[in-house]
């Protein structure tokens, strides 16, 4: 209660906009805020009706949303999902004059146009794969020559240039896969992102960040490929673990200081302020941090695992980012241990999943919701691709691992899928700098 006292704020009413699990897990997070006395969410999911009085909206609508929020009082709305910021709904919802935690559209691109996000960081002398947009398919060959094995890297890294949910990138040692991805894209009218290959280890580092004042939460590590080993497609993510007992924390001190807050005050120089959660995605290379991408809100699956270790009042850090407070908040505190968050997705994810099935196991502590739905006969039926994330903590990784997977054994699920070795690596000391 320290906290609630030295902010001085009243108890409030908190918005959450979404339907996956990382809002599910903002939604417990916030339920442990003292402050924090009404909980709504829209749309939500299966799970999350019973953490908060849930409400249908068009999460891409700033009318909508604008209008949710005033007839239930919400004094904070807390955006989750990357579309309704890239397109401003954090905008129409502050015009409204509620406070609102989540950039304006022009500070999202950072996450909705990639090249906009190179522009900022070159601007700021962040380190970042060099790279090259192609919007015209008579210069793909030529671009992808400049790319790749051929320029010394180990592979062709493609990604769509604007919003792909995770999905729009393609690694590849082989050209030709590289080449029928970008060209794809181009012909469904996307431009191309050719970057060169940073080796090293992947960090998701999140930060809110309210103008040029930066509150690192924990590092993590989250998992792409759809497969055990790194193997297949790309997906929004299939696992999450924090804190990373192989990165100094020096190291971090260097992402924030030499990669976030230069970001954070070149956005304002622009006049785009960033005000909400940055998301800083890095490789560990040889030569030290660099910058993959940059997303403009919380990440999915990282959050999930993130969030069950913080101790701190969540809705008091996200509406003192909200209403310009941030840089009198006091210090994040944190459970000591490790959190790991394993994805159970639908048959065929991340292609068209198969969506209907009954869902057994899955009401319990640690299971949070993704793609579910009630059916009318009160069945809990998976409605998406990645259905649940299961969270296991623990006094270190392999405690956290082992808590999860021990969770995931009473789930049923036809057809469902999961990665077996989410933190593996990390526990077993193979992972190093």
């Amino acid at each position: 209660m320290a906290d609630e006292v030295r902010l001085g704020w009243a108890a409030v009413h908190v918005l959450v906009i979404g339907s996956g699990a990382r809002e599910h897990a903002l939604l417990l997070a916030l339920r442990r805020d003292p402050q924090v006395d009404g909980l709504s969410v829209a749309p939500g999911n299966a799970g999350t009706a019973a953490v908060a009085d849930q409400y249908d909206v068009d999460v891409t609508s700033g009318e909508a949303v604008t209008a949710l929020a005033r007839r239930i009082g919400a004094d904070l709305v807390v955006i989750g999902p990357e579309v309704p910021l890239v397109l401003g709904v954090a905008d129409a919802v502050r015009a409204a004059g509620i406070a609102c935690f989540g950039p304006t559209k022009d500070a999202a691109r950072i996450e909705g146009s990639k090249s906009f996000a190179k522009d900022v960081m070159t601007a700021a002398g962040v380190r970042t794969a060099a790279s090259e947009i192609v919007d015209n398919p008579a210069h793909l060959d030529a671009a992808l020559d400049r790319f790749g094995p051929a320029s010394g890297d180990s592979a062709w890294v493609v990604k769509d240039d604007g919003l792909a949910a995770g999905k729009g990138v393609v690694v590849t040692a082989d050209r030709d896969t590289a080449r029928a991805h970008a060209a794809g894209l181009l012909e469904a009218g996307h431009p191309v992102l050719l970057e060169s290959f940073l080796d090293g280890p992947e960090v998701s580092l999140f930060c809110v960040v309210d103008g040029e004042t930066v509150v690192p939460l924990l590092p993590a590590q989250d998992f792409k490929r759809v497969g055990d080993g790194d193997t297949g497609p790309n997906t929004g993510g299939m696992g999450a673990y924090t804190p990373l007992s192989w990165l100094p924390d020096e190291v971090t001190r260097r992402i924030v200081d030499e990669i976030v807050k230069p970001v954070a005050a070149e956005l304002v120089k622009r006049g785009s302020a960033f005000s909400g959660l940055l998301y800083a995605g890095l490789a560990i290379t040889s030569r030290g941090p660099a910058v993959i991408e940059f997303n403009c809100r919380f990440g999915d699956p990282e959050t999930q695992a993130v969030l069950a270790l913080l101790e701190s009042p969540l809705g008091q850090l996200l509406r003192a980012a909200a209403t310009g407070e941030l840089a009198g908040h006091p210090p994040l505190r944190w459970r000591d241990g490790s959190a790991v968050t394993v994805v159970v997705a639908a048959e065929n994810y991340p292609g068209r999943p198969r969506v209907g099935d009954v869902i057994h196991g899955a009401d319990r502590d640690g299971v949070l919701h993704a793609g579910t739905a009630r059916r009318d006969d009160g069945a809990l039926v998976s409605s998406g691709g990645r259905v649940l994330s299961v969270v296991g903590t623990g006094a270190d990784l392999a405690a956290a691992r082992a808590a999860a997977y021990a969770t995931l054994e009473s789930i049923r699920l036809p057809g469902s899928h999961f990665r077996t070795d989410i933190g593996q690596a990390a526990a077993e000391g193979k992972i190093s700098l």
